[in-house]
């Protein structure tokens, strides 16, 4: 029997899961003609999404009964619109989960590379990856995105449940950097730096906003478990050889303090999880 609890922390994991990607538009505002396009995309985006989720959750319980709904296999909506209008209707969804998926493979692989390309531009990350093809592509980018989707989609050959696995670490993953964002964002409200020309209920406003997605993002780190957050320092932790790669092209110091700390504990998780996958704790 499941616990309420599990079923929160899944519908919340999910639900994160369901926004990745909102901030997209800002990933490649660099191709905007305003600035103020990026904020429209990313509204618009966010009510679209909003919009589809909540018709897609509530279409099922206007067709079928919830003890139906339940036994239902993936993607469930197939079976809905099969309920509907006939064997078509599953066809359908499919056929759309299908052109679905691959258009997310190829969005999330290109905003992969623009984040490298875009911290490489300003030198957070090696310069290798701020190189262009003749097309402006960050090709160096590109290929060590698709190299590491590739590894992680054949890793789901050994995974029990791939889709749940991948969902939730997914997930899970991304709140990481967006609890550290969300922070970054607290303290230059609290500092008032690039306040200096607004006004002080701008500054009040960002601290709250900043405040409230701290304490969301750090709370779903913790509904999504320790299990995944130690899958995750396997994976992030090795990452940490480019930025030290970086600050070696540079010529500057590898860590401050602040970031020793945090590197030491990225370490431990990384430790700490090979260990937990190698005895058979943590499965995937």
């Amino acid at each position: 029997m499941i616990s309420l609890f599990d079923q929160v922390r899944a519908t919340m994991l999910v639900t994160v899961f369901v926004f990745l990607g909102v901030e997209g538009a800002s990933v490649y505002s660099r191709y905007a003609k305003k600035r103020s396009h990026v904020g429209i995309a990313t509204i618009l985006g966010f009510f679209s999404v909003t919009a589809l989720m909540v018709l897609v959750t509530l279409l099922p319980y206007a067709v079928l009964e919830r003890t139906a709904i339940a036994e239902m296999r993936q993607p469930s909506m197939a079976a809905v619109l099969e309920a509907v209008v006939g064997p078509w209707g599953a066809i359908f969804v499919s056929a759309g989960l299908i052109i679905s998926v691959l258009g997310a493979y190829l969005a999330w692989s290109l905003i992969c590379a623009e984040v490298l390309f875009a911290a490489a531009k300003t030198r957070d990350m090696t310069k290798v990856f701020a190189r262009e093809n003749k097309n402006k592509v960050p090709a160096n980018a590109l290929w060590l995105s698709n190299i590491i989707v590739q590894l992680l989609v054949i890793s789901t050959m050994w995974s029990q449940d791939a889709f749940t696995l991948m969902l939730n670490m997914t997930s899970v993953m991304s709140l990481v950097p967006y609890l550290l964002v969300a922070a970054y964002g607290v303290l230059i409200a609290k500092r008032g730096e690039t306040y200096e020309q607004q006004s002080g209920g701008i500054r009040r406003r960002d601290l709250i906003v900043g405040g409230i997605a701290v304490l969301y993002t750090a709370f779903m780190i913790m509904a999504g478990g320790m299990r995944y957050l130690l899958l995750s320092a396997v994976l992030y932790a090795p990452g940490t050889a480019l930025y030290f790669w970086a600050r070696r092209e540079q010529g500057a110091k590898p860590f401050t303090a602040v970031e020793r700390a945090v590197f030491v504990v990225a370490v431990f998780g990384f430790v700490a999880g090979l260990y937990a996958l190698a005895s058979g704790r943590i499965e995937i």
